[in-house]
């Protein structure tokens, strides 16, 4: 017997993933505690390498001074030193971002930023693209710290990938050496 079309059924539909994954069977996303962990390593990396730097560049001491006086911070200081620890970063982070799509954190743990087809980006798309747009966000007053946590929290969506992912067309996988 013959299955007859209604009209007034519900509509059927071929349901796919909200995630399809770009490489099925070979690319595993790394979980958010992976980034979260490789995160909090490359930050104490840096506040080693940084806060030495703040203390004789004088930072510590603008900052005391603007506040015993009552005043905040200049955004032109704020703006020069972040563009320091913008500097501090690339030394630091440079090499492995270039060599491999990791920082330090993210080699240690065995995780990697690929593109969206799984290739590797290059050192000035990661910057300009990852790295500066959120680094930018994050010096204006107050609306930069709300957006700097809505960007960590889009990790919990199911494709795991952060605003700055989003505005760089990137992903962070599990890369473990063969």
């Amino acid at each position: 017997m013959e299955e007859q079309h209604n009209p007034y059924g519900s509509p059927e539909a071929a349901l796919r993933s909200a995630v399809p994954p770009p490489f099925p069977g070979t690319l595993e996303l790394a979980n958010p505690w992976m980034r979260l962990a490789a995160a909090l390593i490359d930050g104490v990396v840096a506040l080693i390498i940084t806060l030495p730097v703040m203390l004789v560049g004088g930072y510590f001491t603008a900052v005391w001074n603007a506040a015993m006086q009552g005043k905040s911070v200049s955004f032109g200081l704020m703006l020069l030193w972040s563009f320091v620890g913008l500097a501090l970063f690339l030394l630091v982070q440079g090499y492995p971002l270039h060599r491999w799509a990791q920082t330090w954190g993210k080699r240690l743990l065995g995780v990697q930023i690929v593109d969206m087809q799984g290739n590797q980006p290059s050192l000035v798309h990661l910057i300009v693209k990852r790295y500066l747009p959120v680094q930018l966000v994050s010096l204006v007053p107050f609306v930069g710290n709300l957006l700097i946590i809505v960007d960590s929290l889009f990790i919990f969506r199911n494709d795991r990938r952060c605003v700055h992912d989003l505005i760089a067309g990137t992903q962070v996988i599990v890369n473990r050496p063969e």
